[in-house]
C-alpha cells in the first residue's frame, strides 16, 4: 500500500468517527468541517458538538481516532459549541 493510499484511509477514518460523534451532540441543525494540510499533517476539523468530546471508554471509536492523530483538541465555536480538530501525521517524501 503507498503512503498516500494509507494516510488516505488514515484520514476517512478519523474523519468518519469526528462526524458520527458530533453529528449525535451536535449544538445545532447545522454541521461543519474542514480540511487542509500543511505538507507534515492533515488537519481536519469537524463542529459543533454540545459537550466537550467523550473519553473514548464512552465513544469507542475514539480509539481509532486517538491511535491514528498526533494531537486532538477543541475550542469553543462560533455557535457555543465545541469544534473538534484533529492532526494526522502525513509523511512528507523528503522525511
Amino acid at each position: 500500500m503507498s503512503e498516500a493510499v494509507a494516510v488516505a484511509e488514515s484520514v476517512l477514518g478519523v474523519l468518519t468517527e469526528l462526524v458520527d460523534v458530533t453529528a449525535r451532540h451536535r449544538a445545532s441543525v447545522d454541521l461543519a468541517g474542514r480540511i487542509s494540510c500543511d505538507g507534515a499533517h492533515v488537519l481536519l476539523t469537524v463542529g459543533e458538538m454540545d459537550r466537550p468530546l467523550p473519553d473514548p471508554e464512552v465513544e469507542p471509536g475514539l480509539y481509532l481516532v486517538h491511535r491514528l492523530v498526533d494531537d486532538i483538541g477543541q475550542y469553543r465555536g462560533d455557535e457555543a459549541g465545541y469544534v473538534t480538530w484533529a492532526s494526522v501525521p502525513a509523511p512528507s517524501k523528503t522525511q
